[in-house]
């Protein structure tokens, strides 16, 4: 391999910030079990408040920013993994402690390591990246408890992101009947595409205002929002039905009450990527390789982009200027 290679370099002092792109060599990698190719990365939200100054994501620089990847092993001390095998490693403290996705190398600790599942392409893991582990364990929360397609419909908000876009193709592929709900009008098309059978505006889910029990609508949702849509959700869940937050866009306060838990059965399930356990998260990803597999996958991409694109490329989720996902191809 090459003595030097390509990496994206966030750094920070008093006096200055920069992200740029620059050579690294192995030994500016951390030590880790496993030396991985790096293939293709992405774009999430944490990735764009990682760009900016005041972020809050890194906690040392200089850093390589980057939750995703998916490569091949250049070489490994862990017996789990050897040359040539295709692996994914998403979330725990890639990309926010640990060096991350966006360096053509890198070394993951063995037990952040997911084997690439047979079914997927190391492109088609990174159209599913931490964005689609979030939607596919948020599906089987809801089915765990009890959600199935016969009992009613599921709504998905922040449908044009990354976790709700292929929350809503994933769904549609299992035959549910997936209500989408955004604020962007011209995205209709794309959401009815991708398979949801009702397009609603984000005043549909919350106009303002939020009752304790409101018309039941919804069997189920995946809401990566939270916030006062999160609390105006559950007051519309259907009895026994269930609503998975995983995100925080619409803010951490949820002004709700006891009464849709109490008289409804309503569950609310918290929904985390980040240290999900390793025996649920390879189970998950053998599923996203088959039966939540959408046929139009590849059409969650919003774009595929280089390294050096990156800097320009960050700020757009943090603009909510995305629809489904922005792949980066580093080798």
């Amino acid at each position: 391999m090459a003595e030097s290679f390509k990496a994206l370099i966030v750094d920070k002092t008093e006096e200055h910030f920069r992200l740029s792109v620059e050579e690294l060599t192995l030994q500016d990698l951390p030590e880790a079990d496993v030396l991985i190719k790096t293939v293709y990365s992405s774009i999430n939200y944490k990735d764009g408040l990682a760009s900016t100054p005041d972020g809050k994501i890194v906690r040392s620089y200089p850093f390589v920013p980057g939750i995703d990847l998916a490569g091949t092993v250049v070489s490994s001390k862990d017996p789990r993994f050897k040359e040539g095998d295709e692996v994914i490693a998403t979330s725990y403290e890639i990309g926010v402690s640990h060096f991350g996705g966006y360096s053509e190398y890198a070394r993951i600790p063995g037990d952040w390591i997911v084997p690439l599942p047979e079914g997927l392409t190391l492109k088609e893991a990174m159209v599913y990246g931490t964005a689609g582990l979030t939607a596919a364990l948020s599906i089987q929360r809801l089915e765990d408890n009890g959600i199935s397609p016969d009992k009613g419909k599921v709504l998905v908000t922040g449908a044009t992101g990354g976790v709700g876009s292929l929350a809503v193709a994933m769904l549609a592929k299992l035959g549910y009947t997936v209500v989408a709900s955004t604020g962007k009008e011209s995205e209709h098309r794309f959401l009815r595409d991708l398979g949801a059978s009702e397009v609603i505006s984000r005043e549909d889910v919350h106009n303002g205002k939020i009752k304790a029990l409101d018309q039941q609508l919804w069997a189920g949702a995946v809401d990566p929002v939270g916030g006062e849509t999160l609390a105006a959700i559950i007051s519309k869940i259907t009895y026994g039905g269930s609503a998975a937050v995983s995100g925080l866009t619409g803010g951490g306060s949820v002004p709700t009450s006891v009464f849709p838990f109490i008289l409804r059965g309503v569950n609310l399930l918290g929904i985390d990527s980040v240290y999900c356990p390793m025996e649920v998260r390879k189970k998950v990803w053998n599923r996203m390789a088959g039966e939540l597999k959408p046929e139009n996958l590849l059409q969650s991409i919003q774009k595929e982009i280089t390294l050096e694109e990156l800097p320009e490329n960050l700020p757009i989720l943090l603009k909510a200027q995305a629809r489904g996902r922005i792949l980066v191809k580093l080798s």
